[in-house]
């Protein structure tokens, strides 16, 4: 069985679990109505991508 030749200190460690963190979801606020959406994803409310209309947004009436 393989057995480690010396042993990891903390520091070590945690420099190779630096990356391992979870980050926060990123979201920005639209121009034209001000609600939250993912960077690069269509806003739903509205439909627009890249200040383009990408898809029909039915109306709630």
């Amino acid at each position: 069985m393989a057995v480690p030749k010396s042993k990891i200190t903390r520091s070590r460690r945690g420099m190779r679990r630096s990356h391992d963190s979870l980050s926060p979801d990123a979201y920005v606020e639209s121009k034209d109505t001000g609600e939250l959406h993912r960077p690069h994803h269509i806003d739903l409310k509205t439909g627009m991508y890249k200040g383009r209309q990408v898809l029909n947004v039915k109306s709630k009436t």
